[in-house]
């Protein structure tokens, strides 16, 4: 995480429904045959903690159960260009917004990953609404669980979430204005959005 406390997120509800929302994780971990890392959709349970699955052929499958590991789910990002401050002797940055899980990784019986499946596949689907759910009940019989033999489910055990929403918040009010202009002039709207979010017109 950035060391600029001006960018610390510290709410834990918050950055948990930004996982939900943002759903990717880069699962990071040390094993005895180096780091490695693996990319998983993830869910949050009631709890907080996270769910994922591996394909059992992926090489951190085997050395996770019962490994420290990070998830790492990354926001949108973007370039600011000091053109767009309007005053000299500026650099060009980045923007960003990121949380990362940190904790033990436990294996699932197979009926936790049958229910992380149907949980992952549940909350996507909604999101394509008015287009009718797709639910494994349309598989041919058989082809489900024969298919999900092929993967691993995990759950994290969080035990510190972190974040970082770094969003040039810090910075004097015309200069945080003229990258809001900057971005939107580049398409840049989703993190832009976010920024407007964080810090309203008029503060700073």
């Amino acid at each position: 995480m950035h060391p600029n406390s001006a960018f610390a997120w510290d709410d834990a509800a918050a950055m948990r429904a930004f996982v939900a929302r943002r759903t990717f994780a880069h699962i990071f971990a040390a094993t005895a045959d180096g780091p490695m890392v693996a990319h998983a959709a993830v869910t949050v349970t009631p709890g907080g903690d996270l769910r994922f699955h591996l394909a059992r052929g992926n090489r951190l499958t085997d050395r996770l159960d019962g490994a420290p590991a990070i998830a790492s789910v990354a926001g949108p990002d973007a370039y600011v260009s000091p053109d767009w401050y309007g005053r000299p002797d500026q650099v060009p940055t980045w923007i960003y917004v990121a949380v990362e899980a940190e904790g033990v990784a436990r294996r699932l019986s197979t009926e936790a990953l049958v229910a992380q499946l149907d949980a992952l596949s549940a909350e996507h689907e909604a999101r394509l609404a008015p287009k009718p759910a797709w639910t494994r009940r349309k598989m041919s019989e058989g082809r489900f669980e024969a298919m999900a033999l092929g993967i691993v489910g995990f759950e994290l055990t969080v035990s510190a979430l972190r974040g970082v929403r770094k969003l040039n918040q810090h910075k004097p009010a015309a200069d945080f204005e003229g990258m809001i202009a900057g971005l939107d002039a580049h398409a840049e709207l989703e993190i832009a959005a976010l920024a407007r979010a964080l810090r309203p017109k008029g503060d700073g």
